[in-house]
């Protein structure tokens, strides 16, 4: 077995020419905040039509990152996750600014707590056919109004002066630096330095060119280079703030400063920041995939195997939003044919290349720290050094330290732990008593706050409605699957992304603030995406769609300009997979 061959790396930027990009924005912070909506909605139209102009050659660069050769059935990853949801974020923000930045919302009700709850998607009835069954909604924070685009609204009510953005862009997913710019832009009103990751820096020309319209304008530039390029912009006195989607030992290194943990633990202690600026952050999380009992069938129970195996293995795994803890009853009694699904679904799956910085010395600590853990993916002798093969470790104990390691810490590559909770009544399992326990857990074992996942039969769903409310209300994330990967409200992009609120610099977990919010709520608390229990045709997620090249492609169209004729081709594109 081989992989494609990755691109060639982009030279670094140097420091001079770091700083003339941040002269040229600064000298542009003003001008943008005083570009109409309705020319910020033209430049949105034109930076839509320059990605669809170079979207073959951004799904071919794109894959070959990973591996992919771009003929392949999966390079359709890089047109659904990453092209995709970049031309749907662009023009989605220009709807809302040509409705004031205050689209209304599709529907809006009162939580029992009196927050407002907005329904944002679907908001078409395109929207409605091609997604059946699926909805999202953005939750306000209780006490706080539904408010929306608060720079449009209230131009006085942010920094009076234009800042330069820095903007350190994820390097798993295409679409990510390029949406995190547009939301500095368009919701927060900040011109944007754009540093790429190094590890899919070859697309940076190819960003450029999509959203030339801003580049030309000299509201966006974009740097390449690594941790020494990063640094530097982020200490400039130039840039006002800071937005990064990564690790949060990347967010520690630049607001606490220090060469060591030790060292910046130290710093955190005495509140002793190094770089106080503004910043944002969506750096990863523990995912936890909550399997509510109830009477799955065979085909219920096969399905939802291949979903979170799907979960697990998109993207190889470097997803922040991949399935990382599945969460059953013990007393389940469907529980060991679903847990033995799960595996041969992965064991079915194709090896991936383990792209990503860091894949093999994350795997193996967690090897370390669970000898039980068990192989179930295949690893090609000709490519052993590039595979992290797919593996699975039973029955995690909560409760202490060495056990709850793979609670406690992102893997980042494909291994997926397996917790199972004590909840017991005389018919096997107890629904409440497990929802109880597994948002427990959930809350409170698990780090990071960004994305968890319930799946749940409509037999139970109907039978305990009010228990399945509490405990999605109880979740403390900022993105709610049921019965849907949570990446689903990653790729809609109507609904806010980014971790629950309320965590502080000294244990940012999950970050602060949120991305995408095409809506441009104010006081965003978390999205909660809701779909049938068995989704129909195959979602586009699903790693064995044998259909995704084309699919990707026709959404792209789709994405680009709407029309019944696009959307019949997307329909039939799916139905093949």
């Amino acid at each position: 077995m081989s992989f494609a061959a990755p691109p060639a790396p982009m030279p670094p930027t140097s420091l001079a020419d770091v700083d003339a990009a941040i002269d040229a924005l600064h000298e542009k912070r003003d001008a943008w905040r005083a570009v109409s909506l309705e020319e910020r909605a033209a430049l949105l139209d034109r930076c839509v039509a320059a990605t669809a102009e170079v979207a073959e050659k951004w799904a071919a660069i794109g894959a070959s990152i990973k591996g992919i050769a771009p003929s392949e059935v999966l390079a359709g990853e890089e047109w659904v996750a990453g092209v995709m949801p970049t031309i749907r974020n662009a023009r989605l923000l220009a709807r809302a600014l040509r409705s004031g930045g205050r689209p209304r919302p599709v529907a809006t009700r009162t939580g029992p707590d009196g927050r407002t709850i907005a329904r944002v998607f679907p908001s078409t009835l395109m929207e409605r056919l091609m997604f059946a069954g699926i909805h999202a909604d953005v939750w306000i924070e209780k006490g706080k109004p539904a408010s929306q685009g608060a720079i449009y609204r209230e131009p006085s009510s942010g920094p009076q002066d234009g800042r330069v953005c820095l903007v350190l862009g994820g390097g798993n997913v295409s679409s990510i630096p390029a949406m995190d710019a547009l939301y500095k832009l368009f919701v927060e009103n900040e011109v944007v330095l754009l540093k790429m990751n190094p590890v899919n820096e070859a697309l940076g020309p190819v960003l450029s060119a999509a959203l030339a319209p801003l580049v030309d304008g000299g509201w966006l530039a974009i740097v390449y280079g690594g941790a020494e390029v990063g640094a530097h912009a982020a200490a400039h006195p130039k840039v006002g703030s800071l937005h990064v989607t990564g690790s949060d030992r990347t967010y520690d290194a630049i607001v606490w400063g220090g060469t060591s943990v030790d060292e910046r633990a130290a710093r955190k202690a005495k509140h002793e920041r190094a770089n106080d600026k503004p910043f944002s952050a969506e750096l990863g999380c523990v995912t936890p995939v909550i399997v509510v009992p109830g009477p799955w069938s065979h085909t219920d129970i096969r399905y939802q195997a291949r979903h979170v195996a799907a979960m697990v293995t998109q993207n190889a795994s470097f997803n922040c939003n991949a399935g990382k803890v599945v969460v059953v009853a013990k007393q389940w009694l469907q529980k060991d044919a679903f847990l033995e699904a799960l595996h041969e679904e992965l064991a079915k799956t194709p090896p991936r290349k383990a792209y990503y910085p860091g894949a093999k010395e994350r795997y193996a600590a967690f090897l370390e720290h669970y000898p039980r853990a068990r192989v179930v993916g295949k690893t090609p002798a000709d490519a052993s050094e590039d595979v992290v093969p797919w593996t699975v470790i039973p029955d995690v104990k909560v409760g202490t330290d060495d056990e709850t390691y793979a609670l406690r810490n992102e893997a980042f590559c494909g291994i997926v732990a397996e917790v199972e909770l004590g909840a017991a009544d005389a018919a096997g399992a107890s629904v409440p008593r497990f929802l109880e326990a597994a948002v427990k857990l959930a809350n409170e074992s698990c780090w990071g706050t960004l994305s968890c996942c319930l799946l749940v039969h409509p037999a139970i769903e109907e039978a305990h409605t009010a228990e399945l409310a509490n405990a999605i209300d109880a979740l403390r994330y900022g993105a709610v699957g049921v019965n849907v990967w949570p990446g689903v409200v990653y790729g809609l992009v109507s609904p806010t992304w980014g971790a629950y609120p309320g965590h502080v610099a000294e244990d940012i977990q999950s970050g602060t603030g949120v991305v995408h919010n095409t809506w441009l709520f104010d006081h965003p608390e978390k999205s909660v995406v809701s779909a049938p229990f068995r989704i129909r045709p195959t979602p586009a997620w699903f790693s064995d769609h044998k259909n995704l090249l084309e699919l990707g492609r026709r959404l792209v169209d789709f994405e680009a300009a709407p029309s019944w004729g696009r959307f019949a081709k997307v329909a039939l594109a799916a139905f093949k997979g």
